[in-house]
């Protein structure tokens, strides 16, 4: 997959070639964003196959998708913009060009039914598609749901703008210095560390642009574990 140096519209490569089919579900699955309305997703979203999903890095990424060289095509192939919150796992039982759609090295879209409708008929269940990245346009900051325990924190990014995508977490409780997160899986990131009674920061290095931002006193000294923390700033 060509890897871009800026999310730019004008500055987009040439869109690739691959297929993609109607996917009915419409949870957060692999990437950890759970239910996709209140998350920031809503319904345009696709799950991507192992290629494209990259180990989870590349969920909260968006793409642009044209239904092409298909009777199934709506007339013009309109194009729709799609979020990628969710794998698409091999399915190494069936042929790759005969059931096995995602499984690797094909590029492979499964769209939840909102999204496979604006460029195709429900009916036809898998279309030819060309598609690009484009940047991700998401209303207010960055999301922060909190997962784990007082030795553990574990935390899911949402509403990415920019990239969509997160590469490297830090975070800084109100008594600590900047503590570096591991990758977890899908959109989540955790810590090892004691973290209760502090009000929580964090520093988000974009996967795509490799812009870093700091949302500071995202989490107020109080936080609990399953709620979601809203900030202030996004990426671009």
């Amino acid at each position: 997959m060509h890897q871009y140096s800026g999310l730019r519209l004008g500055n987009l490569p040439m869109p690739h070639f691959t297929e993609m089919k109607l996917l009915q579900r419409l949870w957060g699955g692999a990437c950890g964003y759970g239910n996709l309305f209140s998350s920031g997703y809503g319904t345009d979203t696709a799950a991507l196959s192992s290629v494209l999903f990259n180990n989870g890095y590349g969920c909260g990424q968006c793409f642009q998708i044209r239904c092409v060289q298909s009777q199934w095509c709506y007339k013009g192939s309109p194009v729709t913009t799609v979020t990628a919150t969710n794998l698409c796992p091999p399915n190494w039982a069936q042929d790759s060009n005969n059931g096995g759609w995602c499984n690797p090295p094909r590029t492979h879209f499964d769209m939840s039914k909102p999204a496979f409708m604006k460029i195709a008929q429900w009916k036809a269940g898998i279309v030819p598609v060309m598609f690009r990245r484009v940047p991700c346009i998401q209303k207010g900051g960055l999301r922060f749901t909190f997962q784990g325990n007082g030795y553990w924190l574990l935390v899911y990014v949402m509403n990415v703008a920019g990239g969509g995508d997160i590469a490297q977490m830090w975070v800084k409780g109100s008594k600590t210095g900047w503590i570096s997160m591991s990758h977890n899986w899908g959109a989540s990131y955790q810590a090892f560390a004691t973290l209760g009674g502090q009000a929580l920061s964090f520093k988000i290095t974009s996967y795509t642009s490799h812009e870093t931002i700091i949302a500071w006193n995202v989490a107020p000294s109080n936080w609990q574990v399953g709620m979601t923390y809203s900030a202030n700033i996004n990426f671009h």
